[in-house]
């Protein structure tokens, strides 16, 4: 079925040099590669148009550094509803030319694009999407779990607060993929500390009031609410908290994801104290300084969250995988090369990609300043810990992951 133009939401993202030819023997390879995302809702400040442009500059950074495979980048709103999409993904793999897919936001959305990429032999570079399932019961040939997941998100932050005196939990849970998940992976984090769930909630996705969830969460007296939810869904929760006096309650909060966008968008005197597990921060050394200003200047100021730096870091390794495979057209086998390339970047560093396609590298958990400590916009973290990769990301031999367990 081929959806009218409008309701794909697609568009090009022209760059001067980018634009896919036909390839020939003579020529390099050309692909074309989706960004798909959300571009209007909850998560349109964490990924949406910062994912299409990291997408773009890591297409232009790697032309720029030598490299042999040109690419055109084409987007779509993917409006974080499975259906919508399964057919856009569906569209631009039959019939959009579409070689690769990366970003994906909303796990549910990228459960979808994981079938059909393996489906139709094409490469889906999962940078968005979070849940640890990707490399457990739907991990697949064809495709890698980039930037972070839930279980990464989970260990920092569920284990800092736990040692800080935070031995009771309310759990607040999107009612979604990620957040059924991300719970799963909150309360055995929890169960090991022995630390104790005394209740919790499912909320909508997108939900704008929290208040009667927030109020079952203070009657529990539980030290601690955890909030498994990310984007929009995040800000209302911790707005609605503060407006609720839960700090004053004695109760404190647990954000197991926090985006800088969310940060900016709450204000450090909200948000100030908050601590939360991130595979990124735009301040964090030289190299990603650097680029951070680059993005900023062509993002209105806006500094980059994590999931738009793995929307570059994962978009250059997938060139990178092409150029070596000499091939765009057998996903498995690009995705194949990918593994056996070491990771390299300057958001990310150094790293590699597990048979499970499970991506490794640091995660660090992260503390928000307080407004006094803060020296101007954007200048909203200090480093608690690094968390090396073989700490952050659960064992492959806990996954149950299909064709890790067969090989054995």
């Amino acid at each position: 079925m081929r959806l009218p133009t409008l309701f794909l939401g697609w568009f090009l993202i022209g760059a001067a040099g980018l634009a896919a030819a036909p390839a020939s023997a003579e020529d390099a390879l050309s692909v074309k590669i989706g960004v798909l995302t959300d571009l209007s809702s909850l998560y349109a400040d964490t990924n949406g148009p910062g994912a299409v442009l990291a997408a773009r500059m890591a297409a232009e950074d790697y032309l720029a550094a030598g490299g042999k495979v040109k690419a055109e980048i084409v987007a779509a709103d993917h409006q974080n509803k499975p259906d919508v999409g399964s057919a856009l993904t569906r569209e631009w793999f039959d019939q959009g030319g579409v070689d690769a897919i990366v970003d994906v936001p909303n796990s549910a959305v990228a459960l979808a694009v994981v079938e059909l990429a393996r489906q139709k032999n094409k490469v889906f570079m999962n940078s968005g999407a979070s849940s640890s399932d990707f490399t457990g019961k739907a991990c697949s040939l064809n495709s890698i779990h980039w930037t972070y997941d839930t279980y990464a998100l989970a260990v920092g932050t569920t284990r800092a607060v736990v040692a800080s005196g935070g031995d009771s939990w309310y759990l607040l849970t999107a009612d979604y993929a990620f957040g059924h998940t991300m719970e799963g992976d909150v309360r055995k984090i929890l169960d090991e500390t022995k630390a104790k769930v005394v209740g919790g909630a499912r909320t909508p996705l997108n939900t704008p009031d929290f208040s009667s969830f927030l109020l079952q969460a203070q009657a529990s007296k539980a030290k601690v609410i955890g909030l498994i939810n990310a984007g929009g869904d995040t800000i209302n929760s911790i707005k609605q908290a503060s407006e609720f006096g839960v700090a004053q309650g004695g109760q404190k909060l647990a954000a197991m994801v926090l985006y800088i966008s969310d940060v900016h968008a709450l204000g450090l005197k909200v948000a100030q104290g908050l601590q939360f597990t991130s595979a990124f921060y735009w301040d964090l050394n030289d190299s990603t300084r650097a680029w951070s200003k680059r993005f900023g200047e062509r993002n209105n100021g806006r500094m980059p969250t994590q999931l738009q730096a793995g929307a570059y870091s994962a978009t250059l390794h997938y060139l990178k995988a092409v150029e070596k495979a000499g091939t765009k057209t057998d996903g498995k086998r690009v995705v194949e090369v990918a593994k056996e390339l070491r990771t390299s970047d300057p958001l990310f560093g150094e790293g590699t990609i597990r048979k499970d396609g499970r991506k490794l590298h640091n995660m660090y958990l992260f503390e928000t300043k307080t407004p006094a400590e803060s020296k101007g916009p954007w200048d909203y973290y200090k480093l608690v810990r690094t968390i090396p990769p073989e700490e952050a990301f659960r064992p492959m031999s806990e996954g149950n992951c299909s064709f890790v367990s067969s090989a054995r």
